[in-house]
């Protein structure tokens, strides 16, 4: 059983009309509701919680994190984004959603602006698959089309992926890295950039595979108590 925790800001689905009738429940729970399995277990937590819910006591019991912010990115105290960084050097999973690429704990993670060009006008968008043999894609096409979504464009001010996994391609040409992975000290990451709060893009199959094949992939292999290298007693050879 792979155990997921998702952090929503859930402030959206609160006071815009348009995202409460989409996710009426918050983001948190659309996601929630397709990815608990037999495989899966899942926790929801929200800003709204005592320390965004991410206590060093459900990171510890939390195999992969999902992560979504967008407007309240500054109320997420950096003692939690750093809990939430170190976790994922221990080892702990972390799959970031659209907006969350300026959250907090990715940008820690990935030392750098993490800024992107964006409009939001709606446009069709295609994500062209890099590698049809990595797991994060298994059981989807050559691409995955999102009929519409808010528009990411480069430069996106990441560090060079580990591996680039998914170009998203615009009907007005833009293009941006829609999909890259990287592994920072035990922990695995994974960046999906579709997800505006506006459109109903986590009702879409291709999309939820990909989410769900990412938990899979980002749970851990490896995971260590301690970040600080740990003193060992000298192991002296047997004679003989």
């Amino acid at each position: 059983m792979i155990k997921v925790t998702i952090f929503n800001e859930f402030v959206h689905e609160k006071y815009d009309e348009n995202v409460k009738k989409i996710y009426p429940n918050g983001m948190h729970v659309a996601i929630a509701d397709f990815l608990r399995s037999d495989e899966i277990s899942v926790r929801t937590v929200t800003l709204d919680d005592p320390e965004c819910g991410l206590t060093q006591d459900v990171l510890e019991d939390t195999d992969v994190l999902i992560w979504w912010g967008h407007v309240a990115h500054d109320r997420v105290p950096d003692e939690v984004a750093r809990r939430v960084q170190e976790s994922v050097l221990k080892g702990m999973g972390f799959v970031v959603l659209h907006s969350g690429h300026h959250s907090k704990p990715f940008r820690y993670l990935m030392g750098t602006t993490c800024n992107v060009n964006w409009r939001e006008d709606g446009d069709f968008c295609r994500l062209w698959i890099c590698d049809p043999s990595h797991p994060i894609v298994a059981g989807l096409d050559r691409y995955i089309e999102v009929p519409h979504e808010e528009m990411y464009t480069e430069p996106f001010g990441i560090p060079e992926p580990d591996k680039l996994l998914m170009i998203g391609w615009y009907d007005s040409g833009e293009v941006f890295r829609s999909g890259c992975i990287y592994q920072r000290g035990h922990g695995k990451i994974f960046y999906f950039q579709p997800g505006h709060e506006t459109y109903p893009t986590y009702y879409i199959p291709d999309v939820q595979t990909v989410i769900r094949n990412a938990v899979k992939w980002a749970a851990p292999t490896y995971r260590t108590p301690d970040l600080p290298c740990p003193w060992v007693p000298r192991i002296t050879p047997k004679e003989g």
